[in-house]
């Protein structure tokens, strides 16, 4: 009889603390975010030659996280035939508070980055731990619905020595018509 209430009391504690920690963990409503937010249109250049392109950046699972979804477009060269780049990156809020990014494309890429947002400008910087060379993907507002954006990539030997590698300009879309986009 004892231990069935030791174990009934341990079982609320455990649901207890479960539900303590769900709730500590708020769903962002992304405010700060609102600049960036929306599909965007775009075209550059850089290392692999001149494209076109659009992401997104949108709340999913109920502002649980944000997503960014991308795709680039690059015309053939007498090099390389033409290709499609497509990518997706999660954003979120790690359990100490800090905003995390975890990326993937069709190349077998995976990149988790730590983010900076201030002001204007969106900074997402490759974790230091990571084996390989490290990222940098900036987004900078320069008007209402334009920004530019810039990959740098660094090699592993001197990781603060990031060099460009895509230079692009963008514009908000007037409107987004995916479902549950706002």
């Amino acid at each position: 009889m004892l231990m069935t209430r030791i174990r009934g009391c341990v079982v609320l504690l455990v649901i207890s603390a479960a539900m303590a920690v769900a709730q500590s963990q708020a769903k962002n409503d992304w405010a700060e975010w609102q600049p960036f937010l929306g599909t965007w249109s775009g075209a550059g250049n850089g290392e692999p030659g001149q494209g076109n392109g659009e992401f997104s950046f949108a709340p999913e699972i109920q502002g649980a996280v944000l997503t960014r979804h991308s795709y680039a477009e690059y015309p053939a060269t007498k090099d390389k035939p033409a290709y499609r780049h497509d990518d997706l990156m999660l954003i979120y809020s790690d359990v100490g508070g800090k905003t995390r990014a975890d990326y993937w494309d069709n190349e077998s890429h995976v990149i988790h980055y730590e983010v900076a947002l201030a002001d204007n400008t969106l900074m997402l910087t490759s974790e230091t731990a990571q084996p390989g060379p490290r990222y940098r993907l900036t987004y900078i507002k320069t008007g209402d619905d334009t920004l530019k954006m810039t990959f740098e990539i660094a090699p592993p030997n001197d990781p603060s020595k990031f060099k460009t590698y895509i230079e692009a300009t963008a514009r908000r879309k007037a409107t987004d018509s995916r479902p549950g986009a706002q």
